[in-house]
Formats: C-alpha cells, sequence, structure tokens
C-alpha cells in the first residue's frame, strides 16, 4: 500500500488480495508521518487477526502488519484502510480459498539450532549404575543357588558358608574387572 504519494493521507490499495495463509501488509509512506488504521471485517476476522489495528509509520519509511491467518478457508471480506483519522478510506477484497494455512512457513527459534550440553558427571555415573547393576543381581543369583547346591550335596551348613563366600569373592571381582573407568 501506498501512502501520502499524490496528496497528504492519500492511498492506493489493490482491489484484490488471494491469501494462501498468512501475510504482510506493506506500508509504503512517500510523505510526512501518519497513523493507518486496519480492520478486518466479520467473515475475515473469523479466521485471520492483526496483533493491532492502528499503526503509526513514519515519514519516508516502510512498516510491514502481519495479519495472521489460523482458521481454514474459503473466507471472503474485506480489509479496511484508513487514514488521516478517516480522510481517506479503501476497502480491500481479501479471499482466502479452502485449506489457506496449508502454505504458511514453520518459524524455528534460535535456539533451537545450538547444542544442547550434556553434563558429563551424571551421564558418566549412569553409565556406570546401569553397567553394574545386571552384574550384581546375576551374581547375588548365583551366589544363591551355589549355596542350596552346596547345602543339598554335603549338608554340610559350614561347607555352604565357603562356598558362598568364594562365589561372592570371584563375582565381586570379575564386576570390577568388568567395570568401565
Amino acid at each position: 500500500m501506498h501512502l501520502n504519494r499524490t496528496d497528504i493521507h492519500s492511498l492506493e490499495v489493490p482491489n484484490e488480495f488471494d491469501a494462501t495463509g498468512s501475510f504482510d501488509v506493506r506500508l509504503v509512506n512517500h510523505g510526512e508521518a501518519l497513523h493507518v488504521h486496519l480492520h478486518l471485517d466479520d467473515s475475515l476476522s473469523s479466521v485471520a487477526s492483526l496483533d493491532a489495528t492502528n499503526h503509526h509509520v513514519r515519514a519516508e519509511t516502510d512498516r510491514l502488519v502481519r495479519v495472521t491467518v489460523d482458521g481454514d478457508g474459503p473466507v471472503r471480506g474485506k480489509l479496511k484502510v484508513v487514514t488521516g483519522y478517516g480522510a481517506e478510506t479503501r476497502y480491500i477484497d481479501i479471499y482466502i480459498p479452502e485449506g489457506g494455512t496449508e502454505n504458511e512457513p514453520v518459524i524455528v527459534d534460535d535456539e533451537l539450532s545450538k547444542p544442547q550440553p550434556k553434563p558429563a558427571a551424571e551421564s558418566a555415573s549412569d553409565l556406570e549404575d546401569l553397567s553394574a547393576g545386571p552384574i550384581l543381581a546375576a551374581g547375588g543369583f548365583t551366589v544363591l543357588i551355589a549355596g542350596l547346591i552346596t547345602l543339598v550335596l554335603t549338608e554340610s551348613v559350614l561347607l555352604t558358608v565357603v562356598a558362598v563366600l568364594a562365589v561372592t569373592i570371584v563375582i565381586g571381582l570379575l564386576s570390577v574387572a568388568v567395570r568401565p573407568t
């Protein structure tokens, strides 16, 4: 849209616009600073929105105003553009087809592109705990079986205690040798 190009508060806008998703309204000011009021009629506001309706455009500058389409068409409505506090008013026919939001770009926050730090101390100890757990479980089960077999075969409690102690020592040495540093 061109503002102040031919006269103070003058407006040059297209007659119609087809939107396939959210879009920007570019306000190009060719003269003195002014206020522009944008308004979506009831049809358009059912599927689209503006962050703000009143916009100050400084002299000889451009300004982008985002129209966010967050609903589905087909919808036909009007975008009202007003300058000079009502001195000039124009309407733009806007058409949003069915599936109008499908072409909207995905905005990715820049923070997601940065690698996330891994806590080194926690991850190393977690790995040690995970590798020792199965070894200790298998060792405990083996000691229990060895003790029961010795008790059944020898019927001697002293010999059973010695066998369980020997198997426990062997498993303890194996878990230390296998554990990563």
